[in-house]
């Protein structure tokens, strides 16, 4: 059955160092694929931690620019522009995930099943399908039932499954895990002080899972019939059962210590800070007027999140244009609520959870409830950015003088724009939406798009590329993989049926 011997993960991993300035500083060898000899409480951390270092950071890398969150320093930057690697196959998630993040939730599970202990099953099992979740959201079609599982042989050719396969398995483990999380189990979570995320409280990771679960479900938006058609009602029971505060948030923190890996990535001391040098000109402008307003209303995250610069001002670097008036002149990205040394890294958010809600509660027709889940959201958001309550109170007021008769979907996807800095799950959101800029005002294409492979106005990036040791070794399974089609393609979820 499965794709890769751990004696092949190290072969590919020799493969990778000569293609990535940064690969072995996000991956320790702590928590690198080990012996199946060990108990499940020695491989949560890795489990947890390589899900963050592989599969969260190399997903929202390459994508920072699609997103339109940070801008680097020089025009024509590859990710900015969708061009040159973005067409070769080079420095993207596939390897991260399969050689990295999916080996150790693998782990975790096959240890959890041989020490009888199905909390770590389940937790694995989330894990799983946030990793899965992630890279077929970006390539589409990808590798699953065939993938590495702790125990089966090894199999280099695997073949691979739709996405709405691979969507329908996503959901299948995490129902599984919700019932499996508060099994009897011979050990318990945090026995070895392994889940840096909850501490063992299982509670919180059956949140998570009800979270993930909606997340997914949010993505069908454009699917109408059959097995999968979206279905508002089963997202806002999801999200009732989901992270309920600030304190259920699922993230990383950090020292902010000597080593890169003691730093937020995207802060002055991170193995990532190259990747933001500017905060971009659309998301300086949409915190400027982020309630859509006639009379600008300045969001109060504006300065939590974007350092000014030396005149006191917010500017933002016009995305794939890099610096033209001097590189003094802009926000720096290091520095605020998100990319400071010690700013934590979110998987999942309370306030994310209400987004989702709000928007099933809008597409149901629900706008009083979409409105009370939307103002909730930008609550917790404000929090989480550290916004003092003072500061926050007077644009909560003029989000209440809207009200929920004014609700447009554009206030719910800003909104949540704001609140999911660096997440890639904005990718997801932002061509769910079609790019449009009625809905993400001000968004335009970048400037020095790749012209080759989006001549037209309208043609926007919708996948990744395959990366090119999977199609050295497994071109005989794997979709096509020219850059023409797969960049311009849009994924299952975003076909409407």
């Amino acid at each position: 059955m499965k794709i890769l011997s751990k004696a092949l993960y190290m072969f590919s991993l020799l493969a990778l160092s000569a293609c990535s300035d940064d690969f072995f500083d996000v991956n320790s060898s702590v928590t690198s694929p080990t012996s199946a000899s060990l108990a499940p409480q020695f491989r949560i951390q890795g489990a947890i931690e390589n899900t963050f270092a592989a599969t969260m950071y190399r997903g929202s890398r390459e994508v920072l620019g699609v997103m339109q969150y940070g801008s680097q320093n020089v025009a024509n930057y590859y990710s900015e522009v969708w061009s040159n690697e973005f067409t070769t196959g080079r420095y993207f998630l596939w390897q991260n995930a399969y050689v990295y993040s999916l080996p150790n939730s693998a782990d975790l599970i096959a240890l959890g099943k041989a020490h009888n202990s199905p909390n770590f099953v389940a937790v694995g099992k989330i894990l799983r399908a946030y990793n899965f979740g992630c890279t077929t959201d970006q390539y589409g079609d990808i590798v699953f039932d065939e993938t590495y599982d702790g125990e089966s042989t090894m199999n280099i050719t695997p073949k691979f499954v739709t996405q709405k396969t691979a969507y329908t398995n996503i959901l299948k483990m995490l129902d599984e895990a919700i019932v499996q999380i508060n099994e009897p189990s011979e050990i318990e979570l945090n026995t070895a002080n392994g889940d840096v995320f909850y501490q063992g409280d299982k509670s919180q990771w059956m949140k998570l899972a009800y979270a993930l679960k909606a997340r997914y479900l949010n993505h069908l938006s454009k699917k109408t019939s059959g097995d999968m058609a979206y279905n508002a009602d089963a997202i806002i029971e999801a999200c009732s059962k989901a992270l309920t505060s600030n304190a259920d948030n699922a993230m990383r923190t950090y020292g902010g210590g000597l080593t890169e890996n003691d730093n937020q990535p995207y802060s002055s001391n991170g193995y990532g800070s190259s990747r933001v040098d500017y905060w971009s000109e659309f998301f300086v402008e949409t915190l400027k007027n982020s309630l859509n307003l006639t009379n600008p209303v300045e969001d109060p995250r504006l300065k939590t999140i974007v350092p000014a610069t030396a005149t006191g001002e917010y500017i933002g670097v016009k995305t794939g244009a890099g610096p033209v008036n001097g590189r003094d002149q802009y926000s720096a990205g290091n520095g605020g609520a998100y990319t400071s040394a010690t700013s934590p890294t979110y998987l999942m958010t309370f306030s994310e959870v209400k987004f989702i809600e709000a928007e099933a509660r809008f597409r149901k027709g629900d706008n009083a409830g979409a409105f009370e889940a939307l103002k909730a959201g930008v609550i917790a958001d404000m929090e989480k950015a550290n916004v003092a309550a003072a500061d926050a109170a007077p644009y909560i007021a003029k989000l209440d003088e809207m009200g929920s008769a004014s609700l447009t979907l554009s206030q719910i996807m800003t909104q949540k724009y704001i609140s999911m800095v660096f997440d890639p799950e904005t990718w997801v959101d932002m061509r769910r939406m079609d790019y449009s800029s009625e809905i993400y005002k001000g968004l335009t294409r970048p400037t020095n798009v790749n012209l080759f492979i989006f001549p037209n106005e309208n043609d926007w990036i919708q996948a990744m590329v395959y990366e090119y040791n999977e199609e050295d070794r497994n071109y005989e399974n794997m979709p096509s993989n020219v850059p023409e089609v797969r960049l311009t393609t849009p994924l299952w979820w975003n076909v409407a049926e």
